[in-house]
């Protein structure tokens, strides 16, 4: 039976028997157990029935006013990111235009941020979600769901040609948005120099972790500076350079639904075929859960793989991301055809859960712990912010015209572009979040990853040659 013939249950009775339950002319109302608590069941707050939100977020508050620790345990923090993101996300969905170009991922993002800035979230609730997220690290744990899925849902021949073709709007973009970034800036009076180094590479450096730090970290140690001073200058662009790229490609999305014929719906280039087609309602054919659970420690066992080669090439100073090693073992893994079918359609089902239930959660979660509202507010200089938008505009305008000519999806393209001004892991969520792309996860990684190493590998190299 597959799914389209699959009847849904709510508790012991078909859904079918709702719409049999509804009253016509002429007829009394049901009573309203058990028929209208199941149709208020179904009305949902994110993934979270209305009633199961009332409950949870009645809870939190609870404890969150009580005396002493605000509890940690993983059951209580998947509870309060769930009321936050999904929260945070259904407000930017319900937004007047403005829903159109991925405020649902920026309210998600940028609104606990805020309120944990300004204390008006409990303090102890903050410390609470910034030492899970920060201790357990599951942003990584999604990234790996996501990319893992994705790869193994995609066309060899057309996974491997999208890894090739991406690199050229993504090197093109990347030279085209310095030189438009250095020349506003400059005409705005900022400085050439200033602006290459404190502006446009740190928009370009990969996000905060494997982008600003090393980045503050090589500047201060080159120039004899504090390192304090540094990263206060290259933290704000990486923020605000990641909202804009936001913006820019909730846009691209709302611009691929006026015009299908620019989009892949998630697929990077013409041809082949995507076994997680989104236009796919359900995955079809019998799936048990043995193979979803194999499917989830493959997943893991592919990320603990990378962090061991990672670790193996940090004993020689050599800086390996495990996500970026995750990437290519997945890669090799679909190519050599080293895992079953079922396996790889149960590594879809892995990688729709973590993209339906993960993601507004997981937002929430980056936007508390990892989102200081206060450098985001340090880009909004008038100067700096017209030098950030043109450098992520160009950018982004880059990967769809290039993007077009190697025969690519032009705003799939330009939508990888934008993860190259991201901040990070979590800007690439974000950003794909707001497309409604999450299935681009592995080329946002290798632009994200590969193109910030790059940009600051080259930054400290002209920085120490010529000062800044």
């Amino acid at each position: 039976m597959n799914a389209a013939q699959t009847v849904t249950s709510v508790g012991a009775q078909p859904v079918e028997d709702l719409a049999a339950a509804r009253p016509v002319a002429g007829q009394k109302r049901p009573p309203f157990w058990p028929h209208g608590w199941w149709k208020l069941m179904e009305f949902r707050i994110g993934i979270l029935p209305l009633p199961v939100y009332a409950l949870l977020l009645a809870v939190i508050a609870w404890f969150a006013v009580q005396p002493g620790k605000f509890p940690g345990e993983i059951c209580m923090m998947m509870a309060v990111l769930a009321v936050g993101g999904f929260t945070c996300g259904e407000l930017g969905k319900r937004l007047p235009v403005l829903h159109h170009v991925g405020a649902a991922a920026i309210f998600a993002t940028f609104i606990p941020s805020y309120l944990a800035y300004h204390d008006i979230l409990p303090a102890r609730l903050i410390t609470a979600v910034t030492e899970f997220t920060k201790g357990t690290n599951f942003l990584y744990l999604f990234i790996a769901a996501v990319i893992v899925g994705s790869i193994l849902g995609m066309d060899r021949t057309v996974l491997i040609r999208g890894f090739v073709k991406i690199c050229i709007p993504a090197g093109i973009g990347s030279v085209l948005a310095a030189l438009v970034g250095v020349g506003v800036g400059a005409l705005l009076g900022l400085g050439a120099k200033h602006t290459l180094f404190y502006l446009v590479v740190p928009v370009m450096a990969g996000g905060v972790g494997e982008g600003a730090i090393p980045l503050a970290t090589g500047y201060a140690d080159i120039l004899h500076l504090k390192f304090d001073d540094q990263i206060a200058q290259v933290l704000p662009p990486v923020m605000f350079g990641s909202l804009t790229a936001i913006l820019l490609s909730g846009a691209l999305n709302f611009l691929g639904r006026r015009f299908p014929r620019l989009t892949g719906d998630g697929r990077l280039q013409p041809g082949g075929h995507d076994d997680m087609d989104p236009r796919k309602e359900e995955i079809t054919g019998k799936m048990d859960v043995s193979h979803i659970a194999a499917a989830g420690s493959l997943v893991i066992s592919l990320y603990i793989v990378g962090m061991f080669i990672a670790a193996v090439f940090a004993r020689v100073n050599v800086t390996v991301p495990a996500a970026l090693t995750m990437l290519a073992l997945a890669v090799v893994v679909k190519a050599t055809q080293a895992v079953s079918p079922k396996l790889q359609q149960a590594a879809q089902i892995v990688y729709k859960f973590f993209a339906s239930a993960v993601t507004y959660p997981l937002l929430f979660a980056i936007g508390v712990a990892m989102t200081p509202w206060d450098k985001l507010v340090a880009a909004f200089a008038p100067a700096n912010l017209v030098t950030i938008v043109a450098t992520v505009v160009t950018m982004v305008v880059t990967g769809f015209f290039v993007g077009r000519r190697v025969k690519l999806f032009p705003i799939e393209a330009a939508i990888v572009n934008a993860c190259r001004c991201g901040q990070g892991g979590t800007g690439d969520v974000a950003i794909l979040t707001a497309a409604n792309r999450m299935q681009l996860m592995p080329f946002a990684q290798i632009a994200t990853r590969i193109g910030g190493l790059i940009t600051v590998t080259l930054a400290l190299f002209a920085i120490a040659r010529y000062g800044a």
